[in-house]
């Protein structure tokens, strides 16, 4: 991160908040957390362009559909007004506070907006903050409606009113040397697209001009376990800043014993998984209609191969070695690259809130079980963030693949400080202090695939 300041090393971890029944309490505890930090008086300013990044990655809980189950999903629109409602005095009653996402293709923004009011929130901060421009954004150029998991159909959508922002990482990616180029696998069945992208050096993303062009970018994160790459916060969260989701490799096909991470080992049924379902969409991938007649098969092939609920697949486990890098890689494009797709002239201005009142543990990030953590995290640099989030969780970020490789950049290094300066400021006598010292943490359950590999071990505390 270019001219990054000393209060990047500095966690505020708040609680105290115990549920989302009032408003003004999970106001009062964001405030908390934001003063804990010290930002500059300026670190806001009259005329600013701000985007508020929430985690709207599914309207609801995948396996309990409806309006009664995504709080602990999403980050809450009570926490996301609390944010702006600290951000608009230091606009001055000019700028723009712009909510924004790019939430999983095949999930309702329509659906999203209703179950969290989103549409009330904005007239409401509207009313209070005249002259303030506030406005809510799906940045997802299509939605894909899905059977039974299969996409069976896609609806163009406005997108980014800005457009989208090419970033050429190339050899500063970390897919550079990655011994899975050619089969990485994406969003979608067309894995040609993705590995197109992601070739020798040459390396690219597409993403939504309207959050690399902000002043303020105020990434808005769920604290939940995540069953590619061990938990979602800060750095994952970046995934919703994406024009084209296809564009990010998600796992590799195979297994580790030909250098992929698509299952854990190379079993008769996962080679026979790979070949018939890998056969049938690559078949499919031009043909969303044609898309139907694959819903049965996958019926089928889950009562024989087991469902994805209680079997490891597609990199849903501890041993993904390709998702990590995609994720630091989206972040090198935040904070080193423009709406323009070149280097950045001015440093983005960036804080992280938390959402952590009810977390998600578990098969997160779209099935987590519910976690009544009542807990505000802020800070202003992801990495920080995400490894006392970890610690907090109960895991060791340090067998984190995502949060280690953080602190182990070659190119464009974002992180420039050791783990050991971190820094914790908290309501909370146990989390005050070092990182390494943080004691009595929650005790959230890892997906399945990760169950064993990631949680901390007891620490004994010299006092």
């Amino acid at each position: 991160m270019p001219d990054q300041p000393t209060l990047g090393r500095r966690v505020a971890a708040f609680c105290g908040a115990n549920g989302y029944q009032d408003r003004a309490a999970i106001g009062g505890l964001v405030k908390d957390a934001i003063n804990a930090l010290g930002l500059p008086d300026d670190y806001v300013r009259a005329g600013d362009r701000v985007v508020l990044k929430p985690n709207w990655v599914k309207e609801h809980d995948e396996r309990r559909p409806g309006s009664s189950s995504w709080e602990h999903v999403v980050t809450h629109p009570d926490v996301i007004e609390s944010v702006a409602r600290w951000v608009a005095p230091f606009l001055q009653g000019s700028g723009s506070v712009t909510v924004c996402d790019a939430p999983q293709t095949d999930s309702s923004f329509a659906r999203i907006r209703e179950y969290c009011s989103l549409d009330a929130m904005i007239e409401r901060l509207r009313q209070h903050f005249p002259g303030v421009r506030f406005e809510l954004l799906d940045l997802r150029p299509e939605e894909w409606h899905a059977l039974d998991g299969v996409t069976v159909s896609k609806t163009s959508l406005p997108g980014d009113p800005l457009g989208s922002t090419l970033v050429r990482l190339d050899g500063a990616s970390e897919f550079v040397g990655y011994g899975g180029l050619g089969r990485l696998y994406g969003a979608s069945f067309d894995m040609a697209e993705t590995n197109a992208h992601h070739a020798g050096s040459s390396h690219q993303y597409m993403l939504c001009r309207t959050p690399m062009e902000a002043d303020v970018f105020i990434n808005l994160p769920k604290l939940k376990t995540h069953k590619k790459v061990g938990i979602t916060c800060a750095l994952k969260n970046l995934v919703g800043i994406n024009a084209n989701k296809n564009w990010l490799p998600h796992h590799t096909e195979g297994s580790p014993e030909v250098g992929g991470d698509q299952f854990p080992a190379a079993t008769v049924k996962s080679r026979l998984e790979q070949s018939w379902m890998g056969a049938a969409k690559r078949w499919l991938k031009d043909s969303p209609g044609l898309s139907r007649l694959f819903v049965p098969l996958k019926k089928m092939g889950r009562l024989y191969f087991g469902d994805t609920q209680s079997v490891v697949r597609s990199g849903n486990w501890h041993g993904n070695d390709t998702c990590w890098r995609m994720v630091l890689d989206l972040n090198k494009a935040l904070f080193f690259f423009g709406g323009d797709g070149a280097s950045r002239k001015n440093p983005v201005r960036y804080l992280a809130v938390v959402d952590g009142i009810i977390g998600g543990e578990g098969n997160g990030p779209m099935s987590p079980d519910p976690v009544l953590s009542g807990a505000i995290l802020a800070g202003t640099h992801p990495a920080s963030v995400d490894c006392v989030a970890a610690e907090i969780m109960g895991f060791d970020w340090r067998r984190i693949r995502l949060l280690k490789g953080a602190f182990e950049l070659q190119q464009l290094n974002l992180t420039q400080f050791a783990p050991e300066e971190i820094r914790v400021v908290s309501n909370n006598p146990s989390w005050n202090g070092p990182l390494e010292r943080l004691t009595n943490p929650f005790h959230f359950k890892p997906h399945f695939g990760w169950s064993g590999a990631i949680e901390r071990q007891t620490k004994m505390v010299v006092a």
